[in-house]
């Protein structure tokens, strides 16, 4: 009888991490390298991205896209793949393993590349653009479960704020990078550097990375497992709750994705120096991903992911409420500290909510993790593009945006936060 209770108790239990998390000196000499590598791994979206928000002008006008407006389906494209991708990676690295699932991402995303090289049409270009989001989906959402079986609790999200910082610097340079290749090239060269990039981080992994994925972990794949796995993801209330704040977020940081050339370059006139203000946004929503790391050992992930949203909402309600008294068009140095204030919020927001999102699910980190990706990244495809859509020459819609998003996210955290605390007692 005490065996089989002993057995039903470590079944409700997450997996062991693997011997070698208590083993120091391998730790130190593995550690910053597994970090470098999923920070490039994960980067693959951002570069993709904020590479070409430069081009995005030239580009719809070259292939005929009809306005600016529908210019920004090239990154509403993108995240459809992405949606649609992860849901399936996770599972498949449950299966074959998580370095296998990755390269496959790769090279998915390589034909989505050379795709969008050769494009002679708008909407050749969007099927490019959809086959580099659904490859990217596999070194975006594997890579998570690369973390969560090696790591757990506030461990897991100190390296997921790590990853997260690195990642981060890619918006830092990724326009600037994509603004001086139009200086000497083709935008077509663009996707070109997103081609190597992928190849580089293939045999990365080949070489480098030990599979993380044990085989007593591996879980068989089919579409029923899928439907499994996604029906007991989001019974717990804890993951839906913190997934849908995500998804929230993400959806108000993706209008900014879509509009900011338009508004950057256009209704305020930065023209070529539009990268370097996108890039000093981004270092600091690095760099408060890189805080993150260390207060969330300290205070917890819970109370900073408050403070984070409260912030959020403040700030969007009080600045839209000041641009409208403006018609929409503050002073730039005005938008810029807003804009500097929200990127330092959302830095300490997604590494704590995907890390609150994955915490109960140790033992089916994959699905689990694709699961969640899904949702976050539909939801912020619709939301974004919305948003998007939306843009009238004015800030307004992207401030309104946040605020209204960043108020829904702050209630669905209080639901999911309510069962957390009722199950500890």
């Amino acid at each position: 009888m005490d065996q089989r209770q002993d057995r039903a108790e470590t079944a409700s239990q997450p997996p062991p991490r693997p011997a070698h998390i208590h083993q120091p000196a391998l730790r130190q000499t593995r550690v910053a390298e597994f970090v470098a590598l999923c920070a490039l791994l994960t980067s693959m979206v951002a570069l993709s991205i904020d590479s070409m928000l430069p081009a995005l002008r030239t580009i719809g006008a070259e292939l005929e896209a009809g306005s600016d407006n529908r210019a920004q389906f090239t990154v509403s494209a993108f995240f459809l793949g992405l949606g649609l991708g992860q849901m399936f990676y996770g599972p498949l690295s449950d299966r074959i393993g998580r370095k296998p699932a990755i390269q496959a991402g790769l090279g998915i995303f390589v034909l989505g590349s050379i795709l969008s090289i050769v494009a002679s049409s708008f909407t050749m270009i969007l099927v490019g653009r959809m086959l580099q989001g659904l490859g990217a989906a596999g070194p975006r959402i594997v890579t998570i479960a690369m973390v969560r079986d090696r790591f757990s609790g506030a461990e897991m999200a100190k390296i997921l704020s790590l990853v997260m910082a690195l990642f981060l610097l890619v918006p830092t340079v990724a326009p600037a990078i994509g603004q001086a290749i139009l200086m000497v090239a083709s935008w077509r060269w663009i996707f070109g550097l997103l081609l190597a990039v992928a190849v580089i981080g293939w045999l990365w992994l080949v070489f480098r990375q030990p599979e993380t994925l044990k085989p007593e972990f591996r879980r068989p794949f089919s579409f029923g497992t899928i439907i499994r796995g996604v029906v007991e993801t989001f019974r717990i209330r804890a993951t839906t709750g913190y997934a849908l704040a995500a998804g929230l977020i993400l959806g108000a940081f993706l209008g900014f994705l879509n509009t900011a050339a338009q508004m950057l370059q256009g209704q305020y006139g930065l023209g070529a120096l539009m990268p370097f203000y996108f890039g000093a946004l981004a270092l600091t929503q690095g760099g408060a991903s890189l805080v993150n790391s260390r207060l969330v050992m300290r205070f917890g992930m819970r109370p900073l992911t408050r403070v984070a949203i409260t912030g959020v909402i403040l700030c969007s309600t009080l600045f839209f409420l000041f641009a409208a008294t403006m018609d929409g068009h503050p002073p730039f140095w005005s938008l810029m500290a807003y804009l500097l204030l929200i990127f330092f919020f959302v830095g300490l927001l997604f590494g704590n909510l995907n890390a609150l999102a994955m915490e109960p699910l140790g033992h089916m980190a994959g699905v689990g993790a694709s699961a969640i990706g899904t949702v976050t990244t539909l939801m912020a495809m619709v939301l974004g593009a919305s948003i998007g859509l939306l843009y009238n020459n004015t800030v307004l819609p992207l401030t309104g945006g946040f605020a209204l998003l960043g108020f829904l996210s702050l209630l669905v955290m209080l639901w999911a936060g309510r069962q957390t605390v009722t199950s500890s007692v």
